[in-house]
């Protein structure tokens, strides 16, 4: 299992890393279409080529097609969202909240899976690039749609060890190059 070989890679000194992978992908209690969709939209947004090589392929194998292209187009669109909606928020002139984005996010509205479960991808996206304008929104639609808090703070946790997976894996291969 790819989720073995990155618990292995990970250093003693991030130990916690490793047990946290294992807890958050392997104990998770999260229906298989929105856990693997969560960890393939957080393994590219992570842009660690070493998380996304070890665990695209369980996550293509645990999601229908469908789901597989709205985690990555998840990962896509919140990628450019992310950075729009984070800046519009950080400038201190409100005067750029009135301006239109005149950006395309058509996948938004017709994402090819459940609405909750893309928001739900979308929203741990967010997490990992420190959106707050858009973890809210999506927390919003998520809350209104019935979705737990529980269920959501799962998606975040898993953002969050894998981004500090990668960044780890990352940052000691290139010490250790």
């Amino acid at each position: 299992m790819a989720l073995d070989e990155l618990k292995s890679a990970i250093p003693d000194f991030a130990k916690d890393l490793k047990l946290n992978l294992g807890s958050v992908i392997g104990n998770s209690e999260l229906p298989k279409q929105q856990l693997w969709g969560t960890v393939l939209a957080c393994a590219i947004a992570s842009r660690s080529p070493r998380v996304l090589t070890e665990l695209e392929p369980e996550a293509k194998a645990n999601l229908s097609p469908e789901a597989y292209t709205a985690a990555k187009s998840a990962a896509a669109i919140m990628a450019m969202n992310n950075v729009y909606y984070r800046t519009r928020h950080l400038l201190s002139d409100p005067e750029y909240g009135n301006l239109r984005a005149g950006l395309r996010m058509n996948v938004i509205g017709n994402p090819g899976v459940e609405k909750a479960d893309f928001e739900l991808w979308s929203l741990a996206v967010s997490a990992i690039n420190g959106c707050g304008m858009c973890l809210d929104s999506h927390e919003q639609v998520l809350r209104k749609a019935g979705v737990d808090r529980e269920t959501i703070q799962e998606a975040f946790k898993i953002a969050a060890v894998l981004q500090a997976v990668g960044a780890t894996l990352d940052s000691e291969a290139v010490l250790n190059g």
